[in-house]
């Protein structure tokens, strides 16, 4: 008896890939093999750091509830911050941190990205609750290539003229209204001067008494005032204008401290009478410190608690004082003239440092700190000539630089703003 089985049925050969016939093919595959091998290389860099700096973040933290923020201030382009953010949020979730919305997070984390001339340094402001914030860093070397400019550094320093003249200016005031105003300040005279249609014509001349010879380098100071209209500060001397017309000015011999800041930030500094410098003598003191190395110039940067006060100090070191420490900031390479300005970009504070000093050119820069690091925030703005002076406007949103132009030999007055565009 004959036996019938079920015929064998075999499953469909799987189709393999088909053959890359075409160059063009070829070509996108192996463009795809890169960029794939490329990622997993970027990866791969910054793993280390990654790992690193969230491990600090839990140990501060421990497991639970957290909004991070990860705030790019270095040259990486905006791929390479994303790529880091991602790799953080990684390590951290291994850790046991859940990622929620501020309103319902135990802890905030902010990440700054920045770096140094040198190296890249990662900072995470970690805070819980009311207190104050705790810090965590990691650094890592940068490689030997420029890398490209960041899409952050969007700011320009725009310098527009306000004066020039052969005697050194000291110090320029501008009272903007319809018509505009503007006083300037030299070793003899404060001149007062109206804005009619593009040009400054002067009104007044008022001039500047005192008994003793002024030092070589002579500084001075010209600050807005609400009760009457400014005053002036020179090396033992005080000078004081009345409220309107006429107006007059009154000088008198003084040692008072010289005021440094703008209306967002008071500090006056004590100013040696027959050098170039302050003494290191501040009012009021500064938390629990009431003076600061001997400097040529200041600037603050405003925090939520405290305010950061920059010294530019007569040895070439920049001191970062906040009323507790008195920290020098490393190879800033700054001249010794620095100035705050508030503005709409950035964070809203820059600080503009002299940057190169030579008889034929000076550059000034803008500087970001979101923590104790200076972060460059814009391009280098070049002058003809070596810089004299930069004072903070009292408004605070400009600063006034004064230049001994190398090829007139005048002294030109600029006023320097931030400008967000590129």
């Amino acid at each position: 008896m004959s036996r019938t089985g079920p015929k064998a049925i075999y499953n469909p050969r799987i189709p393999l890939m088909p053959p890359l016939r075409s160059r063009l093919q070829r070509m996108a595959y192996a463009t795809l093999c890169v960029l794939v091998f490329l990622s997993a290389l970027h990866a791969q860099k910054w793993s280390g750091a990654q790992a690193q700096l969230a491990a600090k973040i839990i140990t501060l933290t421990g497991p639970g509830t957290m909004a991070l923020e990860l705030i790019n201030k270095s040259s990486l382009p905006r791929n390479e911050s994303d790529e880091i953010r991602r790799g953080i949020l990684t390590e951290l979730a291994s850790a046991g941190a859940q990622f929620v919305a501020a309103e319902r997070a135990a802890t905030a984390v902010k990440i700054y990205l920045s770096e140094d001339l040198t190296n890249y340094l990662w900072i995470a402001e970690v805070r819980q609750g009311a207190g104050e914030p705790a810090i965590a860093m990691v650094s890592l070397p940068r490689p030997d290539a420029p890398l490209s400019e960041h899409d952050a550094i969007t700011t320009t320093i725009h310098k527009g003229l306000l004066w020039s003249q052969d005697n050194r200016i000291l110090d320029v005031a501008v009272i903007d209204g319809n018509p505009s105003n503007m006083l300037v300040l030299d070793d003899s005279n404060v001149g007062v001067y109206r804005l009619q249609g593009v040009r400054w014509q002067q009104e007044q001349l008022l001039p500047v008494t005192h008994s003793k010879p002024w030092p070589r380098d002579v500084r001075g100071r010209l600050v807005l005032r609400k009760d009457h209209l400014f005053d002036v500060h020179l090396p033992g001397v005080y000078c004081k204008s009345t409220a309107g017309a006429p107006l007059t000015m009154s000088c008198y011999v003084s040692d008072d401290p010289w005021p440094l800041g703008t209306d967002q930030a008071v500090l006056s500094a004590f100013f040696a009478p027959s050098r170039n410098f302050f003494t290191g003598a501040v009012a009021p003191p500064l938390g629990a410190q009431n003076s600061v190395p001997a400097f040529y110039s200041a600037a603050f940067v405003p925090r939520e608690k405290y305010t950061l006060w920059l010294f530019a100090a007569i040895y070439g070191q920049v001191h970062l004082v906040d009323g507790m420490r008195d920290q020098v900031a490393a190879k800033l390479g700054w001249g010794s003239d620095i100035a705050t300005v508030h503005s709409t970009c950035g964070s809203g504070w820059q600080v503009l440092a002299n940057t190169s000093s030579n008889a034929a050119i000076d550059t000034v820069q803008a500087f970001e700190f979101p923590d104790r690091e200076a972060i460059t925030a814009s391009q280098a703005a070049d002058f003809n000539g070596a810089m004299t002076a930069l004072w903070p406007e009292t408004s605070g949103t400009s600063a006034i630089a004064i230049v001994h132009n190398s090829e007139s030999g005048k002294y030109d007055a600029f006023r320097l703003t931030i400008d967000c565009g590129r």
